[in-house]
């Protein structure tokens, strides 16, 4: 009885490495064995070069038409602002980094070699600009104030 459970789960095994070896034969003839890139991530403060720890740095494919593939990657950078990943096909990849109390960053990347290490610096929050602002042509001029009201006017 013995003998048999090993025969059985013999067959069992080598049925599992007959279908595994089709299914990579069958993707080597697809061309799905495409070239991967290994991408390094430097993640700083655009004011002094220091590096961002724990920033959020999500990656997506985007396909030829410029539209974004779903199923992005995220990683965190560590304490010296670095991450890094091994398997990105080559193309076209949309980079976006998040972290607290900077600005979003976000840029699309050409991967068409076997190393890419990029640095992105991240800026503090600017104000907002808004068109209903009441400014002068100078950028650095204050906003205008609006002149005392008249006391002597009577409200409608």
């Amino acid at each position: 009885m013995a003998d048999m459970k090993k025969i059985v789960f013999a067959g069992v095994v080598l049925a599992v490495l007959a279908m595994a070896s089709v299914a990579w034969g069958q993707q080597d003839k697809d061309g799905d064995n495409e070239p991967t890139a290994v991408i390094q991530f430097l993640v700083v403060k655009d004011d002094n070069g220091k590096p961002v720890r724990n920033a959020a740095v999500i990656m997506h494919e985007v396909t030829a038409k410029g539209k974004q593939e779903r199923g992005g990657m995220e990683l965190k950078t560590d304490l010296d602002g670095k991450a890094d990943f091994d398997g990105i096909p080559y193309g076209t990849l949309r980079v976006q980094v998040l972290a607290q109390g900077f600005q979003t960053f976000g840029e699309d990347y050409d991967v068409a070699k076997d190393k890419l290490e990029i640095t992105i610096k991240l800026k503090r929050p600017q104000s907002q600009y808004s068109v209903y602002d009441d400014r002068a042509k100078d950028p650095n001029a204050p906003a205008k104030q609006d002149p005392p009201a008249d006391p002597n006017k009577k409200p409608n």
